[in-house]
């Protein structure tokens, strides 16, 4: 059967289902436990499928999620249930695996909600840690037509508490400039060049006061791209999904290629009262950078929605099928190959990466 195309049900609650069983092992309104907790716990061994995959990077390494008609993860397929084709031509799978793999995320929060949207989302964010394991790391960034990147990737609940509580949606951090940069010339604290200085630690993606959410998601990938071939690579977006293409510097296309080449998924969680109004077309850039690499889309308009959704997001990221091969049969001197993943048992659906660029296969990447 050939990959099911992904399919979205808007109920009352604009939730998709999700296992009982995830929701209970997940919870994010639990509290989390300190970190020298779940420090004392030993990190489990690499496994033999990770270990195979970080040795050989010729792999080709394809994350699969797996859903029945109900929306509900299905974890029960074995290696023969699933055919891989590359350019058509069908691939031996060499490394198959179902085990959880440890999370590296971008938590890229929108910086410029609406005003009655603002104060939920910034109340649920704390819910993301709990739904983290003791081997996730996670990094902090927020967007609106700057890039504000936080204090680095970090595997501390509580330095990521710390850092989420500190997080007030609309304002703008205020760091020293990083050494050997300096500061525009002021007047009583304004820019003599006109409008307000750019702050000091952020990147500048847009040059009106409109998001530039490409430019984000580009930079995103950037704090990704080198990290462990060991390790799921995936960007949590938590936005409303307006964007203004023609403020971007990287165009769709180009933050599409360079997510493909280091095997970065995209999970968004809409928020806000616009899929009340059924204005979904705002949710274009979320839908479609979820389909196109693998990840996957949730709305949801309260804060309760959202604590629930953080945990759906990193529990189905986290226990993603794993598939690796070595491409056999196909121009290996192109730089683009398309992916098609189908499985035996009808019904399901999959949600994957429709191809990779070649340069995703050095070590590390």
């Amino acid at each position: 059967m050939k990959s099911l195309r992904r399919v979205f049900s808007f109920g009352c609650t604009l939730l998709l289902t999700v296992p009982t069983a995830i929701l209970e092992a997940q919870n994010p309104g639990q509290a989390v436990a300190p970190a020298a907790a779940r420090q004392q716990a030993p990190r489990p061994p690499q496994s033999d499928a990770q270990a195979k995959i970080v040795k050989n990077v010729n792999y080709v390494v394809l994350p699969v999620t797996v859903k029945d008609r109900g929306g509900r993860l299905v974890a029960d397929l074995r290696q023969d249930d699933f055919r891989v084709l590359e350019d058509n031509v069908e691939q031996k799978i060499e490394v198959f695996t179902a085990e959880a793999f440890p999370l590296s995320m971008v938590v890229l929060i929108d910086n410029d909600l609406k005003s009655k949207d603002a104060p939920q989302v910034e109340a649920s964010l704390e819910a993301i840690v709990g739904g983290m394991s003791t081997e996730d790391e996670a990094f902090i960034c927020r967007f609106d037509e700057y890039f504000y990147p936080g204090k680095g990737f970090s595997m501390d609940p509580d330095k990521l508490l710390t850092e989420l509580k500190r997080e007030r949606l609309g304002s703008r951090p205020s760091v020293a400039r990083p050494s050997g940069t300096f500061d525009p010339p002021t007047i009583n604290g304004q820019s003599v060049t006109g409008g307000p200085a750019t702050p000091a630690t952020t990147i500048e993606i847009g040059g009106k006061p409109t998001k530039a959410l490409d430019d984000a998601v580009y930079a995103a990938a950037e704090l990704l791209k080198d990290r462990g071939r060991e390790r799921r690579k995936i960007i949590v977006l938590v936005s409303d999904g307006v964007n203004a293409p023609k403020q971007n510097k990287n165009k769709y296309d180009v933050v599409l290629q360079q997510l493909l080449r280091y095997n970065i998924s995209v999970f968004g969680v809409g928020v806000g009262t616009v899929f009340i109004d059924r204005k979904f077309d705002k949710l274009d850039r979320l839908a479609r950078y979820a389909h196109n690499t693998g990840g996957d889309v949730y709305y949801a308009s309260r804060r309760g929605d959202l604590e629930d959704l953080y945990a759906r997001v990193t529990e189905e990221a986290r226990n993603q099928y794993t598939l690796a091969y070595s491409p056999r049969g196909t121009d290996r001197g192109a730089d683009y190959h398309s992916v098609e993943v189908r499985v035996k048992r009808e019904g399901l659906s999959i949600l994957t990466r429709d191809g990779y660029y070649a340069a995703v296969l050095p070590a590390g990447k």
